[in-house]
């Protein structure tokens, strides 16, 4: 009899701990899809929103690594043999152009006002100081991500008011345009000995 029992035992054990897999596998199974539907899908605002993002942080993180007493630099004092830079901008003046576009592109999206000091695409001229500078940038890309949120699919393709643009266009152009002139802050910070933050840590 005693063998008996104890196999009797034995089998009820392997069963229960089977029956307790399978409801482990159950919840398991049946939670899985509560957990994906709990985060938020993506949107073309949460798109769009995602790669000004990345082009803010290249630029802002190229930005602060000229120190200030480059800020001013421009190729054209390198005097280099067959180089043609009279005339180009400033690396500060390149910076404040990327944000005064973000100003002027973007604006449409948001309906605000420019600041009253933009008159042209370089930018303010009382924003000197890279302080300054660096702020007036901040804030553009702030405007950035004001009119990123403002877009739908709904009306993606509609023009606002004094453009010939549609809202996509105006808002992916701004960064199209902000990563255009960070790959030419990239070979200012490099005509000065300075590896650009995103590079660094990788093979030049």
């Amino acid at each position: 009899m005693k063998p008996l029992r104890i196999f009797l035992l034995s089998a009820m054990l392997i069963l229960a701990v089977s029956a307790l897999g399978q409801g482990t596998k159950t919840v398991a199974v049946a939670t899985a899809p509560q957990a994906q539907a709990s985060q938020a899908a993506p949107t073309l605002a949460s798109a769009i929103d995602h790669e000004i993002s990345a082009v803010e942080k290249q630029v802002l993180d190229a930005a602060e690594a000229m120190p200030e007493d480059k800020f001013n630099f421009s190729p054209e004092s390198l005097n280099l043999p067959g180089g043609n830079y009279k005339g180009v901008r400033t690396f500060a003046v390149q910076v404040k152009h990327i944000a005064a576009s973000n100003y002027f592109i973007w604006s449409g999206l948001t309906g605000d006002k420019l600041p009253a000091n933009l008159k042209d695409g370089n930018g303010p001229e009382d924003v000197k100081t890279k302080a300054e500078i660096l702020m007036f940038l901040k804030d553009s890309f702030a405007l950035g991500h004001r009119a990123a949120a403002t877009l739908t699919t709904e009306n993606m393709l509609q023009t606002p008011d004094h453009s010939k643009s549609t809202r996509l266009h105006l808002a992916t152009f701004g960064v199209a345009h902000a990563f255009n002139h960070y790959g030419q802050m990239v070979e200012y910070l490099r005509m000065n000995g300075i590896v650009p933050p995103a590079s660094r840590g990788k093979s030049d």
